[in-house]
């Protein structure tokens, strides 16, 4: 793409605020471990909020959105749930503030607080850290691959997609390095403020050029019903003829079916509680329980409205104006080339560098707090736990920003080695959540699950998720649907595990088993213990919100899904629609108000 000097001067200034903003953090967070990796539980929930949603407002996966909007339509709305996005109404609704009671500082070190500190719990740790490293090195890979490929098509000097990649990696771990947490916050909150000012950019040039008779006539019958039945029935003959040839690859058509195993999948994937990643991070550096779930309550109102105004304004431009390119390019379209295209052609000067420069801030958003958190598993987790455990504060701080390097270069070391975005996305989705879904479904629910239980259903899960994709590579089954057709599979190998391993061996003791229920206060089934904490102290009171948390639940997953309906209805001006998910979410924020904010406790 060419740039004028002042769109270059305007990405050169704002690298150059980040960096300054980054590097003034450093004296603040080199105090201790807990500044360095949680801020010092001093930053405000709202504050980690934006940051949490500018973490996952992450270009690849935005582009990813663009494509499934653009194929299947108003239906694309759903697709996200793969992942699952909807974890963060659970999160919201309990699990976060079941994880803030344990103050601890990784999901590593929150492992001995469920299982305690013998053999069993030493492994189940271990585990849980290498799991944590493996996925960190993976999304790192995926950062890699995407921050390469988009910096080449949007940038303008002639360097190759690895060393776009290299270069913005590298300008992103050096205030990473130095600011830790609180660095990576501060630049989080700059970032999603450029990234949301982009986004509504798009958005208004999408509404000024285009039009609802316009893009109804682009599009196929039912590309515009958000309703489905046990088929997808979206013809693209006559339109774009192409992507049905995509509709089929993706092995999406029985769509009802598709539906009902990817609730299924996240719903048991969210009620696992938060993989030990940046989220996690960012729920154990609040304040208390109750700001971990009002946190986790404001990601999504803050993520979902402008990120789906940037993809349907991409995705109605495309298909208005691209409509020829990509009838020439055949099977080989790639709706990542529209995001170029609608900027060169749309956007005057000034405003394509401050759009490229939001476009930067969600790679560089996504990239530095993984960076953070793989950090603190490998010091706190790690290193002060098996290598040095007596050292001082600066020492830990010091051997932080090493770590912080090495957990860069082995994931640019996997990105160069890996094929493509997608083969990491299948991975990430299908693999490796669904060896970590089971065992850590149980950890909370089920008291008489133990350590070595969860070391025997990790273990089997992450061997699973590495060896199953390489078998299945080729036939029926991997092709019609990767991440569904994996993830049980590996589901239940762990699952098995986790269960016979667990009633074959002896409880973990029971003093850490009541000091968890105590503290932690899950509901599930933990009736032994909850009677003998009662018996010891008659005043405690036994978590009895399950019904109450179901039914938030129940209504936070519609609550989510209005708030990315509304913008795609507005920028397709199907106003109608649009304010009954308006009404829908003002009804359904009310009884959250009432069922769930009133009665969030600590």
């Amino acid at each position: 793409m060419h740039l004028q000097a002042v769109d270059i001067g305007i990405i050169i200034v704002y690298i150059v605020i980040i960096m300054t903003a980054g590097f003034a953090m450093s004296k603040i967070a080199s105090r201790n471990l807990n500044s360095y990796f949680l801020g010092g539980n001093r930053v405000p929930w709202y504050i980690l909020g934006i940051a949490d949603a500018s973490g996952m407002y992450d270009i690849t996966g935005t582009m990813w959105l663009v494509m499934t909007l653009f194929v299947y339509g108003l239906k694309g709305a759903f697709l996200p749930w793969v992942w699952p996005v909807f974890n963060q109404i659970f999160l919201m609704v309990y699990l976060s503030a079941w994880l803030r009671r344990s103050n601890v500082m990784t999901g590593g070190e929150w492992i001995r607080t469920r299982f305690g500190d013998g053999p069993g719990a030493q492994l189940s740790h271990l585990s849980i850290v290498i799991f944590a490293l493996v996925s960190v090195i993976g999304f790192l890979a995926y950062d890699f691959r995407g921050m390469g490929k988009f910096a080449q098509i949007l940038l303008p000097w002639e360097f190759s997609a690895n060393t776009y990649a290299v270069l913005l990696m590298g300008v992103t771990t050096l205030y990473v390095i130095f600011g830790g947490m609180l660095s990576v916050t501060v630049t989080d909150v700059i970032q999603y403020v450029l990234m949301t000012c982009a986004s509504i950019c798009i958005a208004v040039v999408a509404m000024r050029h285009t039009c609802a008779e316009a893009i109804r006539e682009a599009v196929p019958t039912g590309w515009l019903d958000l309703s489905f039945g046990w088929t997808l029935n979206l013809d693209w003959s006559g339109h774009i003829e192409s992507l049905n040839h995509k509709i089929t690859e993706d092995g999406w058509e029985l769509f009802g079916i598709f539906f009902m195993i990817m609730l299924f999948k996240g719903i048991l994937v969210s009620a696992a509680g938060p993989a030990p990643n940046y989220d996690m991070q960012r729920i154990l550096s609040t304040r208390s329980p109750r700001e971990a779930s009002m946190m986790n309550g404001f990601v999504s109102v803050v993520l979902f409205f402008p990120r789906y105004l940037l993809v349907a304004g991409i995705v109605v431009l495309g298909l208005v104006f691209f409509r020829e390119q990509i009838l020439a390019a055949g099977s080989s379209f790639d709706a990542e080339q529209i995001l170029p295209n609608v900027i060169s052609r749309f956007l005057p000067v000034g405003l394509i560098g401050f759009v490229l420069a939001g476009l930067l801030a969600a790679f560089m958003s996504t990239f530095s707090s993984t960076i953070n958190a793989g950090a603190s598993y490998a010091v706190n987790d790690l290193y002060k736990k098996y290598i040095r455990s007596n050292a001082g504060d600066k020492h830990y701080v010091y051997a932080s920003y090493l770590c912080s390097v090495l957990v860069v270069i082995v994931g640019i070391a996997f990105g160069f080695m890996t094929e493509s975005i997608n083969t990491v996305t299948q991975w990430l989705v299908a693999g490796l959540w669904g060896g970590y879904t089971a065992p850590n479904v149980l950890k909370w629910y089920w008291w008489r699950f133990n350590s070595l239980g969860y070391f025997g259903g990790m273990l089997s899960g992450i061997a699973a998720a590495l060896i199953l994709p390489l078998i299945f590579r080729g036939p029926l089954l991997w092709h019609l649907q990767r991440d569904m057709a994996v993830f049980p599979i590996i589901l239940g190998i762990s699952a098995v595990v986790s269960i016979l391993i667990s009633l074959l061996t002896p409880p973990d003791e029971e003093e850490t088993l009541k000091k968890f229920y105590k503290q932690v206060r899950p509901w599930g089934l933990w009736g032994p213990i909850r009677k003998k904490v009662m018996q010891e102290d008659p005043a405690f009171l036994p978590n009895r919100n399950f019904w109450r948390d179901m039914v938030n639940i129940a209504v936070g997953i519609p609550w989510q899904l209005m708030l990315v309906l509304i913008p795609i209805y507005l920028i397709i001006r199907n106003f109608t629609a649009m304010w009954i998910c308006v009404g829908l979410l003002a009804a359904t924020s009310l009884i959250l108000k009432k069922n769930w904010f009133d009665k969030l406790a600590d």
